[in-house]
């Protein structure tokens, strides 16, 4: 089954954003020297190599789970990378996006998924894919 895709959002690259950026968080006890480390960074710089090849998709459905990337997830999908076997990819098959890791050994091209439920995707005669970009990150959005 193929996930269905919103329209692509483009990244804005002509206005930082830069959020504080404290400290690196332990999963223990957190030393009281952290609250004197105070910088900014830039999201965008973060998380786009690319500014004007770089899109965000919101992912719907449940078939890379086992990556991290679930149903709402927003993907950071830069199309200026050239894609290879293993990346996390935005393919177009039959006229539709899907998010699926690439499988190309022994000269087989694959969209695999990572969730057991989901079968992997091949290809058939006249059948069309296309990869339309690489998943660099995935950003969460958690309830509050």
């Amino acid at each position: 089954m193929v996930a269905p895709f919103l329209t692509p959002i483009a990244l804005r690259s002509d206005a930082a954003m830069l959020l504080p950026l404290c400290s690196t968080v332990r999963a223990g006890f957190p030393s009281p020297a952290d609250d004197f480390l105070h910088k900014h960074i830039d999201i965008g710089a973060e998380l786009v190599r690319h500014p004007h090849a770089t899109f965000l998709l919101r992912v719907a459905g449940r078939s890379m789970e086992a990556f991290g990337i679930f149903d709402g997830d927003l993907v950071v999908v830069d199309k200026a990378i050239t894609a290879r076997h293993g990346h996390i990819v935005i393919a177009v098959m039959d006229g539709e996006f899907t998010c699926k890791q690439l499988y190309t050994k022994a000269g087989k091209t694959k969209l695999l998924a990572g969730n057991p439920e989901f079968e992997a995707l091949g290809f058939q005669e006249g059948q069309t894919m296309e990869v339309w970009g690489v998943v660099t990150s995935c950003i969460k959005q958690f309830p509050i």
